[in-house]
């Protein structure tokens, strides 16, 4: 289908409002921990790459990007240097980038000076990888940033990606996020560089931290149940969160990106598959028993946990070892965000009534974080001696770093201990 020239000059004037003088639309002043990030290799890239800014649906990528352009205008950038378009407009994503950057010339013509490129939804985008290794290898005056809410990186053709893309990850919010976006003043915790600092503290330090947490608890059981999801987070009525999650995000991500994207034609096997997870948050994958509950082959299963995983609907976790013992251990799963699993199992506000329940949530809240932020790729998991204990593991130290107790205590908490 050929777009007309002019349509597509029209939506990304639309999309672009910084072309005829305006200012760019209005974003929140609060920005996510990632933007630093991201604004260092926007502004000085520490090498010759695209960004992939990646991260599920709704987890506030395309305000990241408007930030962005916010801060290149406000050190002078021309505006007829940035171009924002969204490639899940049906116009764009008929037409193609390279028909879309024309017309953005068309309407704006080149000066010669460094160019900036904010492609959102670029998973429509068709040969993108192909497209990208051109455009890292052959045009070195743009920077290119782009989004991916489930891309699907392990195709063929990955390789071209390969020292041409640097990945910055957009996990759903914190806890700490949550507080801020929600502007929550509480008493200020002692800081901490890295875990690495908890080993020199002593009990005294321990108990002082303890009795400041007190006021964070009932805040804490609420960002278990709102979730890390921005725009869900401020929604005040509990019940709703849950449904705007259940509806907006998994109905959306398993019926129609599935679909689009993968070519998933099983959507209700699919379905059943993330339902079984959403039961065993943060448990040992069992892939037998998996199998023998949805009545499926174990490569179906295999694929359908790899899916899941592309859309940043699940993180797997490799046991701590070598060789044979990550070859035949069975990996742990969790779930992106702590409140996936009550909003879709309609828990309501009964989850803090619920210890084994909320000891879960609480485990894959904080492991959420010290995976995505810290340790992606050092972190392991090993079983303790006490029962449903885990022990995660860096690779690299060689030491655990934390443990979390699945605790049974009457306030149904999980224990993050040294």
């Amino acid at each position: 289908m050929d777009i007309p020239r002019e349509a597509l000059v029209a939506v990304l004037a639309q999309f672009n409002p910084w072309w005829r003088g305006d200012t760019a639309p209005d974003v929140p002043a609060w920005k996510r921990t990632a933007f630093a990030e991201l604004s260092e290799w926007i502004v000085k890239p520490p090498a010759p790459r695209a960004v992939l800014l990646s991260g599920a649906r709704q987890t506030g990528k395309t305000t990241l990007l408007l930030q962005s352009i916010r801060m290149l205008l406000s050190r002078g950038v021309p505006p007829a240097d940035i171009v924002y378009a969204t490639f899940d407009h049906p116009l764009l994503k008929q037409a193609g980038v390279e028909a879309v950057l024309d017309a953005w010339r068309e309407r704006e013509p080149a000066a010669g000076r460094q160019e900036y490129l904010f492609l959102d939804e670029a998973q429509f985008v068709r040969d993108w990888d192909t497209w990208l290794k051109l455009q890292v290898d052959f045009n070195k005056h743009r920077r290119i940033v782009f989004t991916g809410s489930a891309m699907p990186l392990a195709g063929p053709g990955q390789e071209s990606g390969v020292g041409r893309l640097y990945t910055v990850q957009l996990p759903t919010l914190s806890f700490y996020e949550y507080i801020r976006l929600r502007q929550i003043s509480l008493p200020e915790l002692p800081g901490l560089d890295g875990l690495d600092d908890l080993f020199g503290w002593e009990t005294r330090d321990f108990h002082r931290c303890r009795e400041g947490c007190g006021q964070y608890t009932g805040h804490f059981h609420e960002y278990l149940l709102r979730g890390g999801f921005p725009q869900i987070a401020v929604v005040e009525n509990i019940t709703l969160a849950q449904q705007l999650l259940r509806e907006d995000i998994i109905d959306r991500i398993l019926k129609r990106d599935m679909t689009a994207l993968f070519g998933v034609r099983r959507v209700p096997d699919l379905e059943h598959t993330f339902l079984y997870l959403c039961l065993h948050d943060g448990g040992l994958l069992d892939m037998p028993n998996l199998c023998a509950n949805l009545e499926v082959t174990r490569p179906t299963a295999q694929n359908f946990l790899e899916l899941l995983e592309a859309a940043h609907l699940i993180y797997r976790l490799p046991p701590y070892g070598y060789g044979k013992e990550i070859l035949r251990g069975r990996f742990k799963i969790y779930l992106a965000d702590a409140s996936i699993a009550p909003a879709v199992m309609l828990k309501g506000k009964s989850l803090p009534d619920d210890a084994a329940s909320l000891a879960a949530a609480a485990e894959t809240a904080v492991f959420k974080h010290l995976y995505t932020r810290r340790h992606a790729r050092n972190t392991r998991f090993s079983i303790g001696a006490a029962k449903n204990s885990t022990r995660w593991t860096s690779l690299r130290k060689r030491k655990a770093d934390a443990r979390l107790l699945r605790s049974s205590t009457a306030a149904g908490s999980a224990g993050l201990r040294t």
